[in-house]
């Protein structure tokens, strides 16, 4: 297969660093653009310039170590080539084109003997330390070879505690020499475009404290794995992407997978688990499964997050809190894999082209939701801004779109999803002194506009050791909005007897959740809801009023308090 302008571009980096610098560089391509073509053509050039060059490929899955094998293969298929991989049950040393797994090689340098390139791949994972597999085999190479040179590719250019991995005293790599990202991707048509957009159920990890750079395990889980909370958010899921054809959850630790899994399958979706203690021979069956529809989700511990290459998947949950920004990118990186239509040839096609050919087809867009806070811990996946050695980072700078509620970074002007506008406030020239502040406020008016209702459902809602209440979801188009009936709340029910008579419904008002929602065919639909951006929460809007489809007669007049929920209560009810 003809390289794309990308990969050729990648591997000439390579060598023109060479030409220029003796040192090791670092090659940065985005989750599903093909870095086992770019590791195979480049082990090829390699060989066939310098046929005494000895190669090997190394990496820590073995379905990564497979598929790099296949990819040379496929490019170079008379080159002797071999595989050391207990894993994969073959184990030969002495082959001139190598490809192996770290567990099974990592103490295996001297029966492997002289490597002159040793190509890692996924190589953020290698760590810092120097006792580690990675780093005991590099440096048991290089004391055999003083001369060996390394090359590096991943997605992520950086690792949890150091920051970038060509930055440091102990960095591996002297050069990132190719970066290719996923805006590019997705701009080229190359990559499906990941939406994510804000939820109603979010964990609070607040008070959750860290270990080893990292949220600690007990803690997090105390918060988050809880009966009511895992529901809900299966419900969440269900409800708002339970369309989607093939989904991957992370959560943390296999209690909380475990628990995650019954809960869907319980709601009726054939789900399964995998962890890190799964046998490998149960794990592929599961991924085939998967692939094949025989699933419509696995739950995992972070084991899916690098290595498993599931074309289909158009839907990512994310129960995993991380300080990661590796992590959280190559979990997000799952979903971009592109699904064209049959019979559409990508390289014969424009970008142009190929976006509308996604776009037209069974996967679209891969919808990422984020329970856990990835996001507004790290910021959009394609603006990624590692943390630097022993430096604390502070909330990533994102902004919501208020016309799809789609999370955009903070310096955009144009919405990633639905090229919204964003309008930018001018700075002052100056900052007025009390005494020459104007009158009256300069700030603009809170945004806000009526939109019309395609769909509206109710579902029955109960905050952990609160009221049981109704949430309203409300469809606009592709877009879901929610409003809320307090039906059990002592100082907000107003709000649901508002609601109920301007619908039409019959008194007696419902006194109880379970009484509404058998009651709820007396009520006229929703024709059109009028939507503000919160003043309690500035990354969510709140549905301020709304009018019914069929005017009653009987209704009283629509009251002034338009106050939300969360402004009536002070936040005594959380949305």
């Amino acid at each position: 297969m003809a390289l794309r302008y990308y990969q050729r571009s990648a591997i000439d980096a390579v060598f023109d660093f060479w030409g220029q610098k003796d040192g090791h560089p670092l090659v940065d391509l985005a989750t599903g653009t093909g870095k086992a073509m770019v590791n195979g053509v480049l082990m090829k050039e390699l060989r066939d310039g310098w046929p005494d060059l000895r190669v090997m490929s190394v990496t820590h899955v073995q379905e990564i170590v497979e598929s790099n094998y296949k990819e040379y293969v496929g490019v170079d298929p008379f080159a002797p080539t071999g595989i050391y991989a207990s894993s994969l049950n073959r184990r030969e040393p002495k082959s001139h084109m190598l490809f192996g797994q770290i567990q099974s090689v990592y103490n295996k340098a001297q029966e492997i003997g002289h490597v002159d390139v040793l190509q890692i791949d996924e190589v953020h994972l290698v760590p810092t330390k120097d006792t580690t597999m990675y780093r005991s085999f590099i440096s048991d190479l290089q004391a055999i070879n003083p001369d060996m040179k390394m090359v590096g590719l991943t997605a992520t250019p950086y690792r949890l505690d150091s920051g970038r991995l060509d930055e440091g005293d102990d960095k591996l790599f002297d050069e990132v020499v190719y970066t290719y990202g996923i805006r590019q991707g997705v701009d080229d048509g190359y990559l499906t475009p990941l939406s994510s957009k804000p939820l109603s159920t979010n964990y609070d990890v607040t008070g959750v404290r860290k270990s080893m750079g990292d949220f600690k395990a007990s803690d997090y889980r105390a918060a988050v794995d809880s009966d009511s909370l895992n529901r809900l958010v299966a419900e969440e899921v269900l409800d708002v992407e339970g369309h989607r054809n093939k989904a991957l959850l992370f959560f943390r630790g296999i209690e909380h997978c475990t628990r995650m899994r019954d809960v869907f399958k319980r709601l009726g979706r054939k789900v399964e688990m995998v962890h890190g203690g799964t046998p490998a021979g149960e794990r592929r069956r599961l991924i085939e499964e998967l692939k094949a529809g025989d699933l419509w989700g696995l739950v995992n511990d972070n084991v899916l997050s690098t290595g498993t290459n599931i074309v289909g998947v158009d839907l990512i949950v994310d129960g995993y809190r991380t300080m990661s920004a590796a992590r959280y990118v190559q979990r997000a990186g799952r979903g971009t894999r592109v699904v064209y239509p049959p019979g559409f040839d990508p390289e014969a096609a424009d970008a142009e082209a190929r976006r509308a050919a996604i776009a037209g087809w069974i996967k679209p867009n891969c919808r990422y939701m984020d329970f856990a806070g990835n996001i507004k811990e790290h910021g959009p996946v394609d603006m990624i801004q590692p943390r630097k050695p022993g430096k604390g980072q502070g909330e990533a700078p994102v902004k919501v779109c208020p016309s799809c509620f789609e999370i955009n970074h903070a310096s955009v002007r144009r919405c990633s999803c639905c090229g919204f506008e964003f309008e930018f406030e001018e700075k002052p020239r100056f900052e007025a002194r009390s005494d020459t502040a104007p009158i009256l406020s300069t700030s603009a008016a809170t945004p806000e506009h009526w939109i019309p209702v395609t769909r509206r459902r109710f579902r029955y809602h109960e905050k952990l050791g609160g009221n049981p209440s109704i949430k309203i979801v409300y469809t606009s188009g592709l877009s879901e909005y929610w409003g809320w009936a307090p039906v059990q709340h002592p100082k907000a029910k107003f709000l649901a007897d508002k609601f109920w008579v301007r619908h039409g419904g019959q008194r007696p008002f419902p006194a109880t959740a379970d009484e509404w929602l058998s009651r709820a065919g007396e009520l006229q639909e929703t024709a059109e809801i009028r939507i503000e951006q919160s003043k309690t929460y500035k990354k969510k809007w709140d549905v301020k009023d709304y009018r019914p489809a069929a005017a009653n007669d009987n209704a009283p007049a629509a009251s002034n308090d338009n106050r939300s929920m969360a402004e009536i209560l002070d936040d005594e009810i959380a949305f």
